[in-house]
């Protein structure tokens, strides 16, 4: 008798465990980005910009600070050689003018990338499959020292 409760007990703190460890990994994936909730619906829009500067899939996309979205692809057009960036977003925000504009921005200490989406106030909306045409790219920061270097050595 004595050993079947050792064996019960064994049995439920592994399960426990089992539970617990599941959990950590679930909840590490979804804080990542990793892992969005299944059966949101989306629809996809795109946008263009000169440099990305280390902006990846997966990206958040912002409004006023709230994850509406995710960067789904990342492509270069060889025509006009920019980085034309599509996005998913959640059907909840598809009230989105048509002169919204969109930046790169960064975020955190280790300077991850996100959009960031401004709205503007068309009365006509970004539908799906719809492109913002208002960008800025994303400041990098050895342009920026490079231009604060040059700029410097001109006034010697």
């Amino acid at each position: 008798m004595n050993h079947q409760r050792i064996i019960w007990i064994e049995f439920t703190v592994g399960v426990f465990m089992l539970v617990a460890f599941l959990s950590a990994i679930f909840l590490a994936l979804r804080v990542s980005g990793l892992v969005t909730m299944v059966g949101s619906e989306t629809y996809q829009i795109r946008a263009r910009f000169d440099n990305i500067g280390g902006l990846k899939v997966r990206s958040p996309v912002n409004i006023a600070g709230v994850t509406v979205g995710r960067v789904s692809d990342i492509q270069f057009d060889a025509k006009t050689f920019d980085a034309v960036v599509s996005m998913e977003i959640d059907n909840q925000y598809k009230i989105l003018p048509s002169d919204t504009s969109a930046s790169i921005l960064t975020s955190g200490l280790l300077g991850e990338k996100y959009i960031n989406l401004e709205p503007g106030a068309s009365e006509t909306t970004l539908g799906s499959g719809g492109e913002i045409e208002a960008t800025q790219s994303a400041l990098i920061l050895e342009n920026l020292i490079g231009k604060f270097l040059t700029r410097g050595k001109e006034g010697d």
